[in-house]
């Protein structure tokens, strides 16, 4: 039986004093979060990197009329650019860290939202400016984690959705369904188009094949599954895996580390 969610609605400062400046262009702050709380949707007039130490949050934008949504655990953050709308959703109990860059400082061309792996010096250098004061120090500590955040390596934990009402409704299936293995001609036939056609909407429209975006829907179902302790093998059937050792090497694939590294809960 799925738990009941009642969402806890909270709004963040946006205050102007918040904002980054040229004088100091990075700034991080840091807040904890409760399972299930919601942030309306907003905006911001610079660039913001969410990441958060522990638990789980779900990130969905806004973007070039696309909907993308971001399962984001720790060790990856999303960047979210300037201007782009955007709403969280507090999946696990999550120590939540946002870093905000100045647009003098943001890199060039980074204008489409995006996944980023946290290194552990990243995690240390986000946690340091926290309570920085202008100085030498924390000018080095700007200057070092902007040189990190640039060379951070990323990766596709985005399940965007389509325009196309007959491709959506395809796609919506799988979300309510991530387990079922039906291949993309049967999925067409359900919404009334041929797998041709849906197949060169994949590519038109989310600029992705079908079982690349399928890949992330499964992600995005397995981590928070994972990340309330869920044995593999649970995870594994509800992914539309027969074995362990299937999802494993996929999720491995994708991911960079084994699902074991994602069950929080059971203190891996």
């Amino acid at each position: 039986m799925k738990r009941k969610i009642t969402l806890k609605p909270v709004r963040f400062d946006d205050a102007a004093s918040r904002a980054p400046t040229v004088t100091r262009p990075v700034c991080s702050r840091a807040r904890a979060l409760a399972m299930d709380t919601h942030v309306a949707p907003h905006q911001h007039a610079w660039t913001q990197l969410s990441y958060c130490t522990s638990g789980l949050m779900q990130v969905t934008v806004a973007q070039d009329d696309l909907q993308t949504t971001f399962i984001v655990p720790p060790s990856r953050a999303v960047w979210i650019a300037p201007g782009v709308q955007h709403t969280v959703t507090v999946l696990e109990a999550a120590e939540l860290r946002t870093v905000d860059l100045h647009a003098s400082v943001s890199p060039e061309g980074w204008v489409a939202c995006r996944v980023l792996v946290v290194s552990k010096l990243l995690r240390e250098l986000i946690h340091a400016l926290e309570g920085s004061q202008p100085g030498p120090r924390d000018t080095a500590l700007m200057a070092l984690t902007l040189d990190e955040i640039t060379h951070a390596a990323t990766q596709a934990l985005g399940v965007p959705m389509p325009r196309d009402k007959r491709l959506r409704a395809l796609c919506e299936a799988v979300v309510r369904a991530p387990g079922e293995r039906a291949t993309l001609a049967e999925w067409a036939i359900d919404v009334g188009a041929s797998e041709r056609t849906v197949a060169r909407l994949f590519r038109t429209e989310l600029a992705t094949s079908f079982h690349q975006w399928r890949q992330q829907a499964v992600l995005a179902h397995a981590l928070p599954m994972l990340a309330r302790g869920t044995p593999i093998s649970q995870v594994a059937i509800a992914s539309g895996y027969r074995s362990d050792s299937a999802f494993s090497a996929m999720f491995k694939s994708a991911m960079g580390q084994p699902p074991r590294s994602f069950q929080y809960k059971n203190g891996l």
